[in-house]
């Protein structure tokens, strides 16, 4: 089992693949503890990960070349790929450039959409686009991800400029963790939003991990 380092290297260095399994997962950093974990619960033996690191979640014009570079560096060591990034705001070019590499990736157009499964969280968005979601992932690295990047650390005042038109903050948990539940709500008071938590599990993630996980594969 693939020993998962903490969030601070995910999000850096990402995760290197063990080099066992036929079939191999090119995912998101901010992904990984939860691809563990539907690899554990469903003896998912035959499927190795690699992660990219998770930063790149704030700067999607890298995500397209760096998914191309990890499939071109091992796609001779598999028998197939399965790219776990959405559109993730990189316009399309992602979806093109994995049909020009021949490879499948999640559905979605980004993470807070699989999780809460593509067809809900499309007949939602509209009445949501006041709100501003969180993952575990990125509760835990709230700070990390948006608090300092955004510059709130340094400059309190741009919180309105940036969040005054949004309403609530959902906290979309793929687990039931009060530690993480208290650091959301901390997040959004932080925010000046409206608090919501929003249990989704693994979504669209399980079940799109599960269709590629049936796929064939060829004796090692």
């Amino acid at each position: 089992m693939t020993r998962l380092p903490g969030d601070s290297v995910l999000s850096k260095d990402g995760l290197a693949p063990q080099g066992s399994g036929r079939l191999l997962l090119i995912a998101c950093g901010a992904l990984a503890r939860e691809i563990l974990e539907l690899k554990r619960l469903n003896g998912w033996d035959h499927l190795d990960l690699t992660c990219l690191p998770a930063i790149l979640h704030n700067y999607p014009g890298k995500i397209t070349q760096a998914v191309a570079d990890a499939v071109a560096k091992h796609r001779a060591d598999y028998d197939d790929i399965f790219v776990v990034y959405a559109d993730c705001g990189t316009g399309g070019q992602l979806a093109q450039k994995c049909k020009e590499l021949g490879v499948e990736m999640i559905a979605g157009p980004h993470c807070y959409s699989f999780f809460e499964g593509n067809e809900a969280f499309a007949k939602t968005a509209e009445d949501e686009i006041t709100a501003y979601y969180l993952t575990d992932f990125l509760v835990r690295q709230f700070d990390a991800f948006v608090w300092r990047p955004m510059g709130f650390d340094r400059h309190p005042e741009l919180i309105n400029m940036m969040f005054g038109n949004y309403e609530r903050l959902i906290y979309q948990a793929q687990t039931n963790d009060p530690a993480l539940d208290a650091k959301a709500a901390e997040a959004a008071a932080r925010l000046g939003l409206r608090y919501e938590r929003r249990f989704t599990g693994y979504g669209d993630l399980a079940t799109s991990l599960a269709d590629f996980a049936q796929k064939p594969v060829t004796s090692a």
